[in-house]
């Protein structure tokens, strides 16, 4: 059974568990949510999209 999880939830959950166990200030939280939704408008997004495609691609045929 392969489980599907989306990207800004699993990156979603970890701010949340390092605001909350390392220390992580809600301010830095909020400059790394700006930096995203200033990359997702720049012209590296569709780079940084396949990039991300492919790690997950390779993750997902990796036989464990």
């Amino acid at each position: 059974m392969a489980l599907s999880i989306s990207a800004v939830v699993l990156l979603a959950i970890v701010v949340f568990l390092l605001v909350r166990k390392a220390g992580l200030k809600a301010g830095h939280a909020f400059v790394c949510v700006l930096l995203g939704f200033y990359l997702a408008s720049s012209s590296i997004a569709p780079t940084m999209k396949q990039l991300t495609n492919s790690v997950a691609g390779m993750i997902g045929s990796l036989d464990l």
